[in-house]
């Protein structure tokens, strides 16, 4: 769901994402394909306002003055925090799905706060993708991921990894994160109990793995456990691999992230 409105019923401004080297002291400078969707797609003009985000944690109002076949230049008008970015460091090592679904798990886990994903290609997935089939993929779910990133005004892009095996996929995780393994055979511990235990409240970033359509192997469980990884119930019912991703995510924001509270800033 997109913003219809911002305060006083006035419509909020497009919002762009953009590396610090385009941020100077008084001007920002849009090109590349952040230029072609302003100048093409929108069709803004000079004399609108834009917001923009530096990743480094700043969001500027900027109002626009030149825009010209190869960029656009807009004039920095004020400066403000960005609170778009949540607490938590959350990735998500994803499964490889059947057709499209990763797609729309890439889009709501941006939209929810993911700070990466990994694709993985797991002992029963479908899907098979390798050299250049792989890297065309990747570089699709990687746009998905930067057009949902400026649709929900996120102050950085997360980024999806190259696709890898489960232990490729281990491998890059960094110390001192709680991985959490939604499995439905798990039945001594909830995700509710693990997500309030003092554990979960003092780790440095969650790590959430998800199973493709047939579930995780016997190995690549075993493998997961040996990395440390915490099998969790997600209740009764059995869910998709892309509800699973939804939900977890979404439940792991509401009680350790930033879903659910104010906005702040207005």
């Amino acid at each position: 769901m997109g913003f219809p409105g911002g305060k006083e019923g006035l419509a909020v401004a497009h919002h762009f994402i953009l590396s610090p080297q385009q941020v100077g002291a008084k001007e920002v400078v849009i090109t590349g394909n952040d230029h072609e969707h302003l100048s093409r797609v929108l069709r803004l003009k000079a004399g609108e306002t834009i917001t923009v985000s530096d990743g480094l944690g700043k969001t500027y109002s900027c109002l626009l003055k030149e825009i010209n076949k190869s960029r656009t230049l807009a004039e920095i008008k004020s400066v403000s925090k960005d609170y778009s970015e949540p607490p938590l460091e959350l990735v998500l090592l994803q499964g490889l799905p059947k057709g499209d679904k990763l797609e729309l798990i890439i889009q709501k886990a941006v939209e929810l706060g993911v700070s990466k994903i990994i694709p993985v290609a797991m002992e029963r997935s479908v899907v098979r993708l390798s050299g250049e089939k792989a890297e065309n993929r990747v570089q699709r779910w990687q746009r998905i991921a930067w057009e949902a990133a400026k649709q929900c005004r996120r102050g950085l892009i997360p980024r999806v990894g190259s696709i890898c095996n489960l232990a490729e996929a281990l491998e890059q995780l960094p110390e001192d994160t709680l991985i959490l393994l939604p499995w439905e055979e798990e039945e001594a511990r909830g995700l509710k109990e693990v997500l309030v235990s003092p554990g979960a409240q003092k780790a440095a970033g969650i790590v959430l793995v998800i199973g493709p359509e047939g579930g995780f192997g016997a190995q690549e469980l075993l493998l997961a456990k040996e990395k440390g990884a915490v099998p969790v119930s997600l209740g009764p019912r059995i869910l998709r691999t892309e509800t699973a991703a939804i939900a977890t995510l979404a439940i792991v924001m509401y009680q350790l992230g930033d879903l659910g509270v104010i906005r702040i800033g207005g």
